[in-house]
């Protein structure tokens, strides 16, 4: 993020704020393995299909998936791979600090209980 200007810094912000929601998450999770119409999506995530066109939408807006008319279908598959390399990441660091953490509060009950 060296020296970027302030709109590219709105532009970055912009693309975080798309991977801030759980339904958007599951949805770029579900895209990984294959492409999906709404409705699947839709099933998949135990939502209506309004709100997963919602997330649809902002996912498209921000260049993460992208969308294909099939006759009255519209069916969304991955615009940019390089978003799971980031996912991947993000997931790596969490499960580190999450094993710490479980290390950390055993340790700390191994010392408090009484033997």
């Amino acid at each position: 993020m060296e020296r970027l200007s302030d709109e590219a810094i709105k532009h970055v912000a912009a693309y975080f704020t798309a991977l801030s929601e759980p339904t958007r998450l599951r949805i770029l999770n579900l895209l990984r393995e294959q492409e999906q119409s709404v409705g699947a999506l839709a099933d998949l995530c135990n939502s209506s299909v309004a709100n997963i066109s919602r997330h649809l939408s902002l996912l498209t807006q921000r260049g993460l998936v992208r969308r294909e008319s099939r006759g009255n279908s519209a069916f969304y598959s991955i615009a940019d791979p390089s978003i799971y390399a980031l996912c991947d990441l993000v997931c790596n660091s969490i499960a580190r600090q999450l094993d710490a953490r479980a290390r950390e509060n055993a340790a700390f009950v191994r010392s408090v209980t009484p033997q």
